[in-house]
């Protein structure tokens, strides 16, 4: 005779929605979007926006519906990737909960709008929130702490820090955005030996500025590479 079979697990999502500023301020600070939590457990404290799973979604789709209905944000207007699952016992205390994990890091994001379940939402600087153990709901803390690390990694491999600049741009506005994401200062001959022969990259446009001050400073555009090789490593 086979053994009982009970399921014992909630199935929910989680959103880490990075973006760099907001819509008033530089592109000077890696941050996140949060909501604060309408319901217990964990009411009145910041967390990542998410919930749990309908019978009838898929978990990409519970990840659009989600970050829609607590921040008025269109998840389907952005590239949202699996980033990890979660099931530890304890991390919920309403019972065992399985959670994964879905990240997007996308320039010009909206102003978000609480919803249903949340009595605010906002963009929070991420080096303010991963400073403080206590400061997110749950084991959010550890999750965005995972997304900041996979959007590091593709600053390394892929052309994504382009997206954050304007149409044409200085290598030093690119170098910007690397140090911002990596939250470290990279040397600037180095680094622009890295773009400039990087294939597939940059392409210069042929003008030049005197935006950044000094000297002019040559122009280029976001050229067809999905991937970069040889990678953009961070200092070690």
């Amino acid at each position: 005779m086979g053994s009982a079979f009970r399921l014992n697990a909630g199935v929910s999502v989680a959103l880490v929605v990075l973006t760099l500023g907001t819509r008033h301020t530089a592109n000077d600070t890696l941050c996140a979007l949060l909501i604060q939590r309408l319901y217990a457990p964990y009411r009145g404290r910041w967390a990542l926006p998410g919930g749990f799973v309908r019978a009838e979604e898929s978990l990409s789709a519970a990840a659009v519906r989600q970050l829609r209905d607590e921040t008025g944000i269109r998840g389907d207007r952005m590239p949202l990737e699996q980033l990890a699952t979660y099931g530890e016992p304890g991390r919920d205390p309403r019972g065992r909960v399985i959670s994964t994990a879905y990240l997007a890091m996308t320039p010009n994001l909206p102003a978000p709008q609480a919803g249903s379940d949340a009595t605010a939402a906002g963009i929070w600087s991420v080096p303010e929130l991963l400073a403080e153990q206590g400061r997110l709901a749950f084991d959010h803390r550890r999750i965005l702490t995972d997304g900041v690390e996979r959007a590091r990694a593709k600053l390394e491999n892929t052309p994504l820090a382009t997206a954050f600049c304007a149409r044409e741009f200085t290598v030093a506005e690119l170098r910007r955005v690397y140090e911002v994401v990596w939250g470290t200062a990279m040397d600037p001959r180095n680094f622009h030996r890295k773009v400039t022969t990087a294939p597939g990259f940059v392409i210069s446009t042929g003008a030049t500025t005197t935006r950044d001050g000094g000297r002019p400073a040559k122009l280029y555009r976001a050229g067809p590479a999905q991937v970069l090789h040889p990678p953009i490593l961070r200092p070690s």
